[in-house]
């Protein structure tokens, strides 16, 4: 059994809306960040450095969540390009670039608002981190092609996370150049990702009632 664990407004919205885009079977267990369930003994035995999403499968334990969408898109079969085609280089090249150049920087300015203890925030650094996420993000405008996704007619795990990625820096008020806005809303639109959201929130919802 496939058990997601998570806030339905943090990464681990990208992997429900993977298990959702592959027709999984899922459970979500809501971890509330906001009453420290992430530092619990119990959750800290899943993740130790008490972050979000976490993906059991069975006996298997995985954080991060780009590496937990990739397994989930091979266990499935799905949302991957042929693996040692040119598609799948150029497929691998976009997930690096989106979690080590455009995500990073959003996170910057997310550690330093209210992730962080107040005493190592530091507000000084928040404008480079807006010119980093800027020039990640003319870049990525540059770099996307004219096909409704990033490798031409299907759906990839890059697509969602590039997605999500520019969902979040529409969140923390970045200038998001028009053609990823456009390919964003588009992206935002599938079924998949609305009935990932649902499904999380009524769950939280009730553990929060």
């Amino acid at each position: 059994m496939i058990t997601l664990y998570g806030m339905p407004r943090s990464r681990a919205l990208r992997v429900a809306w993977v298990l959702e885009e592959l027709d999984a079977e899922w459970a979500f267990s809501f971890v509330d960040m906001n009453k420290g369930e992430h530092r619990s003994a119990a959750f800290l035995a899943l993740n130790p450095c008490g972050k979000v999403p976490v993906l059991t499968d069975d006996n298997l334990v995985l954080s991060e969540s780009a590496a937990i969408c990739l397994y989930l898109a091979e266990k499935f079969g799905n949302l991957l390009p042929e693996a040692g085609s040119a598609g799948s280089g150029l497929h691998h090249q976009w997930v690096s670039f989106i979690i080590t150049e455009l995500e990073q920087p959003l996170w910057t300015l997310g550690k330093h608002k209210f992730a962080l203890p107040e005493a190592q925030r530091h507000p000084s650094i928040m404008p480079c981190a807006v010119w980093e996420f800027d020039k990640a993000a003319a870049l990525a405008e540059a770099m996307l092609p004219d096909s409704d996704f990033l490798l031409g007619d299907t759906l990839s795990v890059a697509d969602i996370l590039l997605a999500h990625t520019l969902m979040w820096g529409t969140l923390f008020e970045q200038q998001i150049p028009p053609k990823l806005a456009a390919y964003r809303d588009r992206i935002a639109a599938r079924p998949s990702r609305k009935s990932a959201l649902a499904k999380m929130e009524a769950v939280a919802n009730a553990a929060q009632a």
